[in-house]
């Protein structure tokens, strides 16, 4: 049995009209265009499921685009030995049925006019308008890619570029692509093979994006018939077995429409069957389905909140199962979908899964961007890049894809990570801190997330905060989790290649793989920003005594008279400096040593009883300089050439390095612990700050003795 015996007019079924005879149609045509200004009988049906969705439309411009386009294709047959016709009065039924505004319509009737007959671009204009012509153009262009295994990556670049400029081009393509699938059974077996899995490579991921979900669900039947014959067939057999059985969904509905109707909330409860490959994935994921498994209830209202009422009855009235419940009215999806989804005890009692939406919701879950009309004031937006038009209704997404293809000059690249993102089925929804959601593909990360806010400019991404709580880029997201990201404001040195191990999305990964290209990372050894070398160590700093020459600068004495000759040291474990609060300790051979007060020594020597020595810091005059040492803990997020910056940084300030420790990473989070030389104490404030302001640390402080110190 053909694809086009099983399921040509399915589109038509499941929404409840029905199926078109296009022979019929096509006997039609050849009878001619009918008296002028009367409106054709082959397009009268199409006019008629028009009008149901745009009362007020102008059907003049359907007659005169028919005219025009019967004439030209008169004489023309498809494989089939239809009359050529028969293909673009069909692909505007489809797009008819969607909802889709007359504009689409026209150019829909049109679209093989230029590239198949006489007819040209400058003729649709002056006949049709601008918006007409544009369409028509996009589609033609479209018509010429070649499908081929290696052009692939072209062929979808030039896609992307026509329906970024307008969705409405892809939307025709997509209805093109389904009536073709439709009649595939004509062609050899090796074409159809080629052919359907271009569409599921590349037009049934697109028809997902733009929420055509009328036009995918069909397209994946027929591609299912021609690449899993067997399966398809077995699962074909499976939904014709229940048919004669009782539906236990139809009982259930009967409950739900008695319930809702108690509660006085206007609804309508259908059982809408799924399509052959839901089934078939049903079957994979649960083993063999129940009656129940073979549809779901699709509960249709009028305003929003009586969607929330309906799911109050069904939760209080049923016994649900909350892990199947996901509000996609207050998180809509990233291709415009809303419901509300839930599943309840059926009669059999197996899960019965239901579908909560307005009549509205329903519309634009099945057609998607088709139920939004002509979203464009004019033909052409003279603000727009590119002579790019504006489409306040473009997804999201597909401003991405846009940028991304702008930014990959090589397509392979390009298609590589687009197939990786068109195989993405689930999104998760993540709420930014500062307002606004972020849509990313389940398993992407906090890098992913920069890069969806923020594009390049994630370059300087130095962190981030999850539900509050400090996490690392590399933190895979879940839905619902609150996200804020933490940039650095100044020029920062660039992404780490670790980057790339926790970046899911093309986005991302393109971005990344852009910057790590154009910044080649140094030979080892050949640090770009080498740190400055430090001074020689030398031996203790010398003590301050009471007897001979008083260095210049603060010196802390002891001022106890019996020890004012003693030698006085600073600790090494907390490297005092002025204007710290201290305190001493008195040592073997006279020699006190001084602490900061808040060191943790201090508690330890007072709980073991012994007891302190009052010291002071003492300005003083003299020819020497005076130096001090301080060590200071840098918190900061593991990226390329952070040792370099810090010291850079260090030695801006007038302070040496002494040594310094570096704590291997953990969680792309690692510490740095400097013994630094100052020769002005009071510049440790302004030290610290200038530290902070690198790129990638979130914070220093005072610190003890460095562990495993090294000299650098």
């Amino acid at each position: 049995m053909s694809a086009d015996a099983t399921n040509e007019g399915a589109l038509g079924r499941r929404r409840g009209r029905p199926r078109i005879d296009l022979r019929r149609l096509g006997r039609a045509a050849l009878r001619g265009s009918g008296a002028r200004g009367r409106l054709p009988d082959a397009i009268d049906h199409v006019a008629k499921v028009h009008r149901a969705h745009h009362p007020g439309a102008d059907l003049d411009i359907l007659r005169r685009a028919y005219v025009l386009a019967e004439s030209s294709h008169r004489g023309q047959t498809r494989k089939s030995g239809e009359p050529y016709i028969t293909h673009p009065l069909a692909v505007t039924l489809i797009l008819a049925e969607l909802g889709a505004e007359t504009t689409t319509l026209t150019a829909s009737l049109l679209h093989d006019t230029v590239e198949d007959t006489e007819v040209t671009l400058d003729q649709v204009r002056e006949q049709f308008g601008e918006e007409v012509r544009f369409l028509v153009d996009g589609v033609t262009k479209l018509e010429k890619v070649d499908y081929g295994a290696a052009a692939e990556p072209e062929t979808f670049r030039k896609m992307l570029v026509a329906t970024g400029n307008d969705v409405r081009v892809m939307s025709i393509k997509l209805a093109d692509r389904l009536h073709n699938m439709r009649t595939l059974g004509v062609m050899r077996p090796e074409k159809q093979v080629r052919i359907a899995k271009v569409t599921r490579d590349v037009l049934i991921p697109l028809a997902e994006r733009l929420g055509v979900q009328a036009l995918k669900t069909e397209l994946e039947d027929l591609v299912f018939a021609i690449l899993h014959p067997e399966e398809y067939a077995r699962t074909r057999d499976l939904v014709l077995a229940h048919a004669t059985r009782t539906d236990p969904l139809q009982a259930t509905a009967v409950r739900v429409r008695s319930v809702l109707r108690e509660a006085g909330i206007a609804a309508e409860v259908l059982v809408r069957p799924r399509h052959f490959v839901s089934v078939h994935r049903v079957r994979l994921k649960r083993g063999e389905p129940s009656g129940s498994d073979l549809g779901r209830l699709l509960v249709l209202v009028t305003e929003d909140a009586d969607c929330y009422a309906v799911l109050g009855e069904l939760h209080t009235c049923f016994t649900p199962f909350i892990s199947e419940f996901k509000d996609f009215i207050a998180v809509p999806k990233f291709n415009l979908y809303q419901s509300l989804h839930t599943a309840v005890a059926g009669e059999d009692g197996q899960a019965a899964e239901v579908l909560i939406r307005t009549h509205q919701m329903h519309r634009v879950a099945e057609a998607g961007v088709i139920a939004l009309g002509n979203p464009y004031t004019g033909p052409e937006t003279p603000d727009a890049p590119d002579g790019e038009r504006v489409d306040p209704t473009r997804p999201g997404w597909l401003s991405r894809l846009l940028e991304w293809q702008r930014a990959t000059p090589d397509p392979d690249t390009f298609w590589t990570s687009l197939r990786d993102e068109l195989a993405q089925d689930r999104e998760v929804t993540v709420f930014r801190a500062d307002g606004g959601t972020i849509g990313l593909p389940a398993g992407a990360s906090c890098v992913d997330a920069a890069y969806a806010q923020h594009g390049d400019g994630a370059h300087g991404c130095l962190g981030a905060r999850v539900n509050g709580r400090l996490a690392t880029l590399s933190t895979v997201l879940r839905d619902g989790d609150t996200l804020q990201l933490l940039m650095s404001p100044d020029t920062v040195s660039g992404p780490s290649p670790e980057w790339l191990d926790h970046a899911r999305t093309p986005a991302a990964r393109i971005a990344i793989g852009r910057w790590l290209a154009n910044h080649p990372t140094p030979e080892p050894g050949a640090s770009p920003t080498a740190p400055p070398a430090p001074p020689a160590p030398g031996p203790p700093r010398p003590a301050a005594k009471a007897a001979g020459p008083a260095p210049a600068g603060p010196v802390v004495v002891a001022e106890q008279a019996h020890l004012a000759a003693a030698s006085v040291r600073l600790a090494g474990c907390c490297t005092p400096v002025p204007p710290d609060e201290v305190t001493g300790f008195a040592v073997r051979g006279g020699a006190v040593t001084v602490h900061r007060a808040q060191c943790p020594a201090v508690d330890r020597m007072v709980t073991s009883g012994r007891d302190p020595v009052g010291v002071q810091w003492r300005a003083t005059d003299g020819e020497g300089a005076r130096d001090y040492r301080v060590t200071l803990r840098a918190e900061s997020f593991s990226r390329p050439h952070l040792l370099a910056d810090l010291t850079e940084a260090i030695a801006a300030e007038g302070a040496a390095v002494i040594s310094a420790a570096v704590e291997p990473p953990h969680e792309q989070r690692v510490r740095h612990t400097y013994t630094l030389q100052l020769s002005d104490a009071a510049r440790l404030p302004e030290l610290m700050r200038a530290m902070r302001r690198v790129p990638g640390v979130y914070d220093v402080e005072r610190a003890g003795r460095p562990v495993a110190a090294a000299p650098l």
